[in-house]
């Protein structure tokens, strides 16, 4: 906790919660939002798992952004049921929202988010992510229209969070709608996840990247060691599948396939901390984890 002496009479402070459905876009926007990686990211929906704060602070304003998981309306796990969980109660405990969209597409999931929405008193920023993607930009203006009556924005902004487009406005705006108070963080403080929890999720990112489709849903990561040995880190870090089959599809052919996410891992371990790396990557196969409470506690998904 901040002394109030720190801050300004008139600092604002707040958290802002980052939402939509998966595959928006939301941890890029907060990538981009902080110039600094803390939230993974690949094609695959729900790769974001956990509420993830990311916080921006200048001399007069400290924003405290929550990524979250994708509201979705599948529930095949208590894993799914657990990232929805975590989505609804971060919505109940903000002072703003941002509502992540795509392009010209509007789909029952975005209005499962618009409907949890509806119960929030909080203003809601809409942020139209990828518009850089969009063939025909005359489409936009319509599609704005059309979202502007759905329910009342405090503003809607299209943007590119890959391409950078529209996220400073993004910070203007957010600023404007926090509430006066001290900072509850250090100024120089980032984010409030240790580590050890970067670190299994830079393995997991690699994970599904370099295998996309290949491997479903029931992959985790969970760091066993975390040591810093004179000017090397030293980590250990079991990556849990569910089934036998999945081990041996990211372990391939001679380990080849391990080999290479764990090089892609390290490099970018190297980075967020700055530091050599020692990586040691083993899989081992833990049927049911994602449907297993007890586990999903274990493992960090359930605070």
């Amino acid at each position: 906790m901040v002394d109030a002496s720190t801050t300004t009479e008139n600092a604002r402070c707040g958290y802002v919660a980052i939402v939509g459905r998966p595959n928006v876009g939301k941890s890029t926007l907060l990538n981009h939002l902080l110039k600094q990686k803390i939230s993974i990211t690949s094609r695959k929906p729900q790769t974001t798992r956990h509420r993830i704060l990311g916080i921006i602070s200048d001399k007069e304003h400290q924003c405290i952004y929550v990524d979250t998981p994708g509201l979705h309306g599948q529930f095949n796990k208590t894993l799914n049921r657990v990232m929805n969980d975590t989505v609804i109660s971060v919505i109940k405990d903000v002072d703003a929202i941002i509502f992540v969209t795509e392009r010209l597409i509007w789909n029952d999931a975005d209005q499962l988010v618009l409907d949890v929405l509806h119960k929030s008193e909080v203003p809601v920023l809409l942020v139209i992510n990828k518009v850089d993607l969009m063939p025909d930009k005359n489409k936009l203006l319509p599609h704005i229209e059309s979202l502007a009556a759905k329910r009342e924005f405090v503003e809607i902004v299209p943007v590119s969070a890959l391409g950078d487009h529209n996220v400073e406005l993004i910070e203007k705006l957010v600023k404007k709608h926090l509430p006066i108070q001290s900072f509850l963080f250090p100024e120089d403080q980032i984010t409030d996840r240790s580590s050890r929890f970067i670190a299994a999720e830079i393995i997991r990112e690699k994970v599904t990247r370099q295998l996309g489709d290949e491997i479903p849903y029931e992959v985790t990561v969970e760091i066993e060691k975390f040591s810093q040995k004179g000017k090397t880190l030293h980590i250990h870090g079991l990556i849990l599948v569910d089934k036998k089959g999945q081990k041996r599809i990211i372990v391939g052919k001679a380990g080849d396939r391990l080999k290479q996410i764990g090089t892609a891992a390290r490099e970018d371990i190297e980075r967020a901390f700055d530091s050599k790396v020692m990586l040691n990557l083993w899989v081992k196969v833990k049927s049911g984890w994602a449907d297993d409470e007890r586990a999903l506690q274990s493992l960090g998904y359930i605070d």
